[in-house]
């Protein structure tokens, strides 16, 4: 095998026809049959820039290598269906001075024991004392689990410590949107941002690194909005809420993908769970938005974005202003 490695080592650097030579990271990986009944090897491979779809064509009898380890793959680049996919030729595992846990792991911008501080001190500022007590209760039921686990096992916030940056960037969100529309519930809808999503935990396996493997039984039978709904009930009781209270928080989970044809069995009742709905898609979007165009030059499109309708996106030739105060990264 030829170990010199390739100068475009980022995934998002790929182009259809580049020869790499890199190691990168398993995601997840399985040894498939082909039309020819012959074994081969169909990988997810990433590092901090992106992920792509890789195939190993005579893989032979040996088990698929375990998702979360750093392996060096030899190839070149493709095109299958209008995405790029890695030709595999040669795979080994990855030693240790050939790369760097940094440079492959996707993770949020800040620390998880950081944003979890954050996400914290705003469940104990809720004025609502049983709300409060019961969003401190969610955290406090999983706080190692939540300092590291993604939000998703693809798309957005499919990164270490996703979870809480996706929780962490609509909780300042909402805050922001507050004095707009001062109708709204402050510790309502924040609390509701805080269990939106918790149920993650028990939606998917991680890896040792962080980041998602797989669906869990549960995960597939009832999905983290159904478990969610679940917690909340439990958790409600615990925490004194009285029953519109936790009917209200039952309802913020079950209504915050907003349709029904997105998974919500009921959609939002009223503004809060509106709210919710409306902040936990603009946050959705703007991170996959970042991902698409941050391998994109200044006055091009995007390749289609299949997360977003497999819009093509633009990235302006603007010059770049200073971050904004309400930055998750601060």
């Amino acid at each position: 095998m030829d170990d010199t490695v390739s100068k475009n080592v980022r995934v998002a650097d790929f182009q259809k026809g580049d020869k790499c030579a890199c190691a990168l990271l398993i995601k997840q990986a399985q040894v498939r049959l082909s039309s020819r009944n012959e074994k081969y090897l169909d990988a997810t491979l990433q590092d901090r820039s992106g992920e792509i779809n890789a195939k190993l064509w005579s893989w032979g009898s040996s088990p698929a290598p375990d998702a979360g380890s750093a392996v060096f793959v030899q190839g070149h680049i493709t095109e299958y269906q209008g995405k790029l996919q890695m030709k595999v030729e040669q795979l080994r595992a990855a030693r240790p001075e050939e790369f760097a846990w940094d440079d492959l792991v996707p993770s949020a911008p800040l620390s998880g024991e950081k944003m979890y501080a954050a996400v914290l001190a705003i469940a104990k500022s809720l004025e609502d004392a049983p709300l409060s007590r019961l969003a401190c209760a969610m955290l406090e039921s999983d706080r190692e689990k939540l300092c590291i686990w993604p939000a998703a096992l693809s798309n957005h916030h499919a990164e270490r410590s996703g979870l809480l940056h996706h929780t962490l960037s609509m909780l300042r969100a909402a805050e922001a949107l507050l004095p707009v529309y001062p109708q709204l519930n402050r510790s309502l809808l924040l609390c509701g941002v805080i269990a939106h999503d918790m149920c993650k935990i028990e939606e998917m396996n991680i890896t040792p690194v962080g980041l998602a493997s797989e669906y869990t039984a549960r995960g597939k039978m009832l999905g983290h909005i159904v478990c969610g709904v679940e917690r909340v009930a439990r958790l409600a009781r615990a925490a004194g809420l009285d029953e519109e209270r936790s009917l209200l928080m039952q309802h913020m989970v079950l209504s915050h993908h907003g349709r029904v044809e997105y998974g919500s069995p009921r959609v939002p009742m009223f503004p809060e769970a509106e709210v919710l709905s409306m902040l936990d898609m603009l946050d959705a979007r703007m991170f996959e938005m970042a991902q698409a165009l941050s391998s994109t030059l200044p006055g091009e499109f995007t390749d289609p974005v299949w997360s977003l309708e497999k819009r093509r996106l633009y990235k302006p030739v603007l010059k770049k202003e200073a971050p904004h105060s309400a930055s998750v990264a601060e």
